[in-house]
């Protein structure tokens, strides 16, 4: 597994070793030892999977507050996204501050978004679907969100009409938001 840190410490892009033939390719996905060699343990509690069915639907920003805070591993197995993490960390030097990157089945790339940030991603392909592990399990009550294209964090998003859920078109900016982590 190929890991490579991005601009937020933490976040990283892991890269799978894949083995490709005439008749498709084998990978593995996750690896706690291999992981573990490069100081990244986790333990994941539950599985999420999404299906998106067209372009430009926005899933986020998410995120849990303590004690719910998750980490999250992000891949996709059909289609492709434009992810996205953003630092809410508090004390962090880079609150605030974001990382895009494309995710897709082609490139089987995967993003370990960690606890403190918030995520969210859009869809660059019809019929996307998403899969990604958590460290902590779904929390109602702890669920916060971050708008989209608040203007202070200033993301790119590769769509400036998205399709977004009647929750996502609610969230507070990020100097509203509640974070505590």
């Amino acid at each position: 597994m190929k890991i490579t840190p991005t601009a937020l410490a933490g976040l990283v892009i892991i890269e799978p070793e894949v083995h490709a033939d005439h008749r498709g390719f084998f990978m593995e996905s996750y690896h706690a030892a291999k992981l573990a060699v490069q100081w990244i343990t986790i333990d994941f509690v539950q599985d999420n999977h999404s299906l998106s069915e067209e372009i430009g639907v926005l899933r986020g920003l998410h995120y849990q507050l303590n004690p719910q805070a998750q980490t999250k591993l992000v891949r996709v197995v059909a289609g492709s996204i434009y992810d996205v993490a953003v630092d809410i960390r508090p004390s962090s030097p880079t609150f605030g501050q974001w990382v895009g990157v494309t995710l897709s089945a082609d490139n089987k790339r995967q993003l370990l978004v960690p606890q403190g940030f918030a995520h969210g991603f859009c869809t660059l392909e019809p019929k996307t679907q998403v899969l990604y592990k958590v460290d902590a399990y779904y929390s109602p009550q702890h669920d916060r969100g971050i708008r989209w294209n608040d203007p202070a964090i200033g993301i790119v998003w590769p769509t400036t009409s998205p399709i977004l859920s009647a929750k996502d078109e609610k969230h507070p900016v990020l100097r509203d938001a509640e974070i505590n982590v």
